[in-house]
């Protein structure tokens, strides 16, 4: 039975609900589910816990849930480019739990796996241990952290088949293939849906099993979040001009 959804809003429709936990997939303003961010919004739902690499920039990606003021705290490794995530933080109007960025990643496989906690030593002796059981093995200290489990992931894939199955594209892939297996309800939205059976099944990167629905996602412009050139040296100048 095909996955796929009229709109972002249709397949959201049922999923959101205040004070819920939300799971996003991307990096900065890379590989992010962008549809159905705007779709969150739209909906109007209040006091989010949002995990996410990061929160985007001011007015793109997840800094438009900021700018709305649906989101009540933030798991996530660094406050990044938002300058408006950071003011709020600062003033504290909003609750940011900040996790190491490999970390984060493997809370969210282990909420995936089904492992309710770990051992690290990443952060110990640091803030980002305070509070949190510790444990010595092999004469070494690990802090004890959770798998995180959402109320719903939201990722984005280049391509996907009707069941479900994704691919994703170069640096777009980063945190999106931890996200889709840590919600309890996935919705994914791919620049490419396939027919079933299409994909070769040596590339998928997600299995459906694991995506419950699936949107086409919208042409639109890819955003850089910061775009750097090198300046061009005469030879190099004189050579593009062959």
């Amino acid at each position: 039975m095909s996955k796929v959804q009229p709109s972002a809003a249709a397949a959201l429709e049922g999923a959101l609900s205040d004070g819920m936990t939300l799971a996003v997939g991307g990096f900065g303003l890379s590989g992010i589910p962008a549809d159905l961010i705007e779709a969150v919004r739209d909906s109007g739902v209040q006091d989010l816990t949002v995990v996410s690499n990061n929160m985007g920039v001011d007015g793109k990606g997840l800094g438009i849930l900021i700018e709305a003021g649906q989101v009540r705290k933030v798991i996530a490794s660094y406050v990044g480019e938002n300058k408006l995530f950071a003011e709020q933080y600062l003033a504290g109007n909003l609750e940011v739990e900040f996790t190491p960025q490999g970390t984060l990643a493997e809370r969210l496989r282990a909420g995936g796996a089904g492992i309710p906690a770990f051992y690290t030593r990443t952060g110990v002796g640091t803030l980002v241990a305070e509070g949190k059981p510790h444990e010595v093995f092999d004469g070494e200290t690990y802090v004890r952290e959770r798998g995180i489990v959402a109320d719903v992931a939201l990722v984005h894939a280049h391509t996907a088949d009707t069941d479900g199955n994704l691919i994703y594209r170069y640096t777009a892939r980063n945190f999106n293939p931890v996200v889709a297996t840590a919600g309890k309800l996935t919705i994914a939205e791919a620049e490419v849906i396939l027919p079933p059976g299409t994909l070769d099944p040596n590339h998928i990167v997600t299995p459906g099993v694991f995506v419950q629905r699936l949107v086409q996602a919208a042409a639109r412009v890819k955003d850089i979040e910061q775009r750097t050139v090198r300046p061009r040296t005469e030879p190099a100048a004189e050579a593009l001009a062959l």
